[in-house]
């Protein structure tokens, strides 16, 4: 299949596929395309809200509707590296045999990822950046497509641990979850409190989504659209010559190069997604939002005039 086609059938299916999930997910369609994004973009997603906002069930419909394998990891204060690799154990004739943790799945739900101590989000941060894992001196490779959602909740930052600016440049997107709206939340309450049960047809095989990443990938980029994704990064960076006031004046840390290669990975699929066989300046504007919301550290200041990190990233356009 020529590599039009290709972008024409992902236009078709990712509205199938946004309509699987919309069968089970009521709204949240903005927070649905950024993980989507994300998952064909061959990066991760943190997602942030507060409890009881589906975001579990919405990680279980996407891996459903994908046709992937789905793992969730419940991230404790004592959860250990091996509880999620997986660990080496003597078997009957006495030879080392390794039991493959949960990180041996195409889609990880880490959920609570800010509860566990950093040597355990170390071994799951491995793991996303090198698509590979490494127990007792033995490589082992992960099955691809492979995409975690880490799940933060924003409350209750007693006994958390937040992770470290170096680790959160590895998700690609940043996504915030807000309570849904008063006709949304009706419309979830009628749905999950009767008998009725929707089931989500699976759209994709495993290769499928993997040949369509790599179709993503061989998408042009005009040389105007590349200067811009780093010109916009570098405008986070207070000591920047092209940065503003306004940044100089709310920002301590910007962005790093890994910004700049998430927005155009990002901007090629928005691009695809809307059949569009190059992306523009205006998908960059859509993804950028999300891609750089984590990535920016506000000062002190900042955070006294209530000053969002969404506030900062839009005087940069």
């Amino acid at each position: 299949m020529s590599d039009v086609a290709a972008i024409q059938e992902l236009v078709q299916k990712q509205k199938a596929l946004k309509q699987e999930i919309a069968k089970v997910i009521v709204g949240q369609e903005q927070v649905v395309h950024q993980i989507i994004l994300s998952i064909f973009s061959g990066g991760h997603a943190l997602l942030v809200g507060v409890p009881g906002l589906a975001k579990t069930l919405m990680v279980n419909t996407i891996s459903q509707a994908l046709g992937l394998d789905f793992k969730r990891i419940q991230f404790t204060p004592d959860l250990m590296p091996s509880d999620i690799l997986g660990s080496e154990i003597l078997d009957e004739n006495r030879q080392f045999k390794f039991i493959k943790g949960p990180v041996f799945s195409n889609i990880i739900l880490a959920d609570e990822i800010n509860r566990t101590p950093p040597k355990t989000q170390a071994a799951l941060l491995e793991a996303m950046q090198e698509r590979s894992v490494t127990v007792a001196g033995h490589h082992y490779k992960l099955s691809l497509p492979f995409f975690v959602l880490a799940t933060q909740n924003p409350i209750e930052q007693e006994g958390t641990y937040p992770l470290p600016e170096a680790q959160l440049d590895r998700f690609m997107f940043a996504i915030n979850l807000d309570y849904p709206s008063f006709q949304e939340e009706v419309d979830v309450v009628k749905a999950t409190t009767s008998d009725f049960k929707p089931v989500v047809n699976p759209l994709f095989t495993a290769q499928e989504i993997i040949d369509f990443q790599n179709v993503v990938r061989k998408i042009p980029v005009a040389d105007n659209v590349i200067e811009y994704a780093v010109t916009l990064v570098n405008k986070t960076r207070p000591n920047n010559p092209l940065s503003n006031d306004f940044v100089k004046t709310y920002i301590d840390w910007g962005a790093g190069p890994r910004a700049s290669q998430n927005l155009i990975l990002a901007a090629k699929t928005n691009a695809a997604f809307n059949g569009k066989f190059s992306p523009d300046i205006e998908d960059v504007q859509a993804v950028a939002t999300g891609i750089l919301r984590h990535r920016i550290v506000k000062n002190y200041k900042a955070d006294a005039e209530g000053i969002s990190e969404e506030e900062i990233i839009k005087k940069l356009f």
